[in-house]
């Protein structure tokens, strides 16, 4: 018995991912399908009461929603569009993205020494509808000094990432567990996605003989 990769799933379906991350356009790409990219366009204030988890899910399916609306009609029937969003989440408090230096020590000093959550919906949308789900995956920071959260702002890489941090980059190190999906805390878990598309109806990109 032999395993190949395909290049794709079904012919007949398009795939469109509705974000312009570079991290999710990878880690989609390392479940072997093909799919194009189109940027979605939505205003992602967090409404009054909202939960972590109905923002995050809301985001997704507004993502994907949008997308699927800008593809030409004679072409929407075969159409499939992945959103995804994911809030770095302490104590119910969502910790977005950093607009200054002090946004980000506010933030790390946060997690520092302490147990946070990492939420990230999918959402697939198509003429037959909306399939989302929502992964949460805790993590556990070790202690951060001020001279260590300054060092790691000015590298840059924590500009334009949920929480202040990048798990995948330098701010690795600074995890001590990873309890769950640690390519959900990047940006798109893996394994839910690939289920999510076979449910459409999406072929695995794993063929076996």
């Amino acid at each position: 018995m032999t395993n190949k990769i395909v290049n794709s799933a079904k012919t007949d379906l398009k795939l469109i991912l509705a974000s312009q991350s570079p991290r999710r356009k990878e880690l989609l790409a390392q479940l072997g399908y093909q799919f194009s990219v189109q940027a979605s366009d939505i205003d992602e204030a967090v409404e009054t009461a909202e939960t972590a988890y109905g923002y995050v899910l809301r985001l997704a399916e507004q993502k994907a929603q949008h997308v699927l609306s800008l593809v030409p009609q004679a072409e929407r029937a075969s159409s499939f569009v992945l959103g995804s969003d994911t809030s770095v989440v302490y104590k119910g408090k969502i910790l977005g993205k950093p607009d200054s230096l002090e946004d980000c020590i506010n933030a790390l000093s946060l997690l520092s020494n302490s147990q946070h959550q990492v939420l990230t919906a999918i959402a697939l949308a198509s003429e037959e509808g909306m399939k989302g789900q929502v992964v949460t995956t805790e993590v556990t920071f070790k202690a951060l000094t001020k001279a260590e959260m300054t060092a790691y702002w000015l590298t840059g890489e924590p500009h334009d990432k949920a929480g202040s941090y990048g798990i995948q980059g330098i701010a690795g190190q600074f995890a001590k567990t990873i309890n769950g999906s640690y390519s959900a805390v990047v940006g798109l878990p893996l394994y839910e996605t690939a289920q999510l598309l076979a449910s459409a109806g999406f072929s695995s990109s794993i063929h076996t003989k």
